[in-house]
């Protein structure tokens, strides 16, 4: 399989979790700006999540880009990540539905936790595969940013339990930390 494969496929299912998590946002039973508040949980919560997964998109897209050739492990380990971000409608839903209780936020952070830890097990089997002259070892470095989301993750999850503010701070930083424009990939394929 070439790897422009695996990439449509994994294109095609983020559209799709970014499809059903907008079908969430129901349009409201009246015409003024009001009436779009109750609105507010539901959307700030599928924001978030939308720029989780345009994260996810731009960083395997860009690390796709340093693989040769794709085997089984990898195609493994992609559907194991893909399975994970596919459960971000639900938790995106429950948390905004019910306005942000305990059990939602702390689920929503296990999830994150588990979708990126499954990148890591993609991004470990492309390294293996590719030895570790390649060029996501150069590009990577020591991955601060890797190793501290987990972390951070693990933190907002259980914050949850003492204030669900304190969460969602945590999970509005991780993803700040991601948006900042990351050329390691970029420059390290110049390089060669």
């Amino acid at each position: 399989m070439t790897k422009g494969r695996l990439e449509a496929f994994t294109d095609g299912v983020l559209a799709i979790i970014i499809t059903i998590m907008v079908l969430e946002l129901k349009v409201p039973h009246g015409g003024n700006f009001e009436d779009l508040k109750p609105l507010l949980p539901i959307f700030s919560s599928y924001v978030l999540s939308f720029i989780y997964l345009a994260i996810y998109w731009n960083n395997h897209h860009h690390m796709m880009q340093t693989v040769k050739q794709v085997n089984g492990r990898m195609l493994w380990a992609n559907m194991h990540l893909l399975f994970w971000l596919s459960i971000i409608p639900f938790v995106t839903g429950w948390m905004g539905e019910n306005h942000f209780t305990i059990a939602s936020v702390f689920l929503y952070g296990i999830i994150l936790l588990f979708a990126s830890i499954a990148y890591w097990i993609l991004q470990t089997i492309i390294i293996k595969s590719h030895g570790n002259e390649s060029i996501l070892v150069k590009a990577l470095g020591k991955d601060l940013k890797g190793k501290m989301s987990p972390i951070l993750y693990i933190i907002g999850s259980l914050s949850a339990f003492y204030n669900i503010w304190i969460s969602g701070a945590v999970y509005i930083s991780v993803a700040i930390i991601w948006l900042i424009p990351d050329k390691r990939i970029e420059k390290a394929l110049k390089g060669n």
